[in-house]
């Protein structure tokens, strides 16, 4: 599963764009089915970007902001940015190769994560125990570093975390031309 993950990871940005062909191929959107998958996709974008002006990664153990409702906020935002485009492209085949790729690409290479900061920062054992890995809790936990820094607008240009704005504004205005001028 090890050896897995390390493929996962080299081929989950490659595979991400293949999709991306794919999924025009497939997709059938509708002014309807474009208004419903923003409710995924707006929601997804700003956890993204929250969380990314939360981590420092490889630096800290970041249970701050997002990271106090769930593990691994930055793969939630994205789970949640595919489930809307998912439903704005209104195909079943391209909710379920989702699916697909979500199971077989991103746990493998969230084990392989968790492996690393388990290792990295004994703390994690502890933050393991009370925050979910995916699916948030309602309730956050308790930072008990009072030093633990808020959103850092620094951190999520260092991250170039605007590029999953940037990308779900060109697949938004794509699935808008395919349907004012295919359908």
């Amino acid at each position: 599963m090890a050896q897995w993950s390390k493929v996962a990871r080299r081929i989950r940005v490659p595979l991400g764009f293949a999709f991306a062909v794919l999924y025009f191929w497939l997709a059938r959107p509708s002014v309807r089915s474009i208004v419903l998958g923003l409710f995924g996709i707006v929601p997804g974008l700003l956890v993204r970007a929250l969380a990314s002006g939360h981590v420092r990664k490889n630096e800290a153990l970041t249970t701050s902001g997002p990271y106090a409702y769930t593990r691994n906020p930055l793969y939630l935002g994205s789970l949640l940015i595919g489930l809307g485009f998912a439903v704005a492209a209104r195909s079943w085949w391209i909710a379920a190769a989702l699916m697909v790729m979500f199971v077989g690409i991103y746990l493998p290479v969230i084990r392989d994560e968790e492996v690393f900061l388990r290792n990295k920062f004994p703390d994690f054992a502890q933050y393991e125990r009370n925050v979910p890995r995916i699916l948030p809790r309602m309730r956050g936990t308790r930072d008990t570093n009072e030093a633990a820094p808020g959103f850092s607008l620094d951190l999520y240009l260092k991250h170039r975390e605007y590029n999953a704005l940037l990308g779900s504004v060109a697949m938004l205005a794509g699935l808008i031309a395919k349907m004012a001028f295919i359908a």
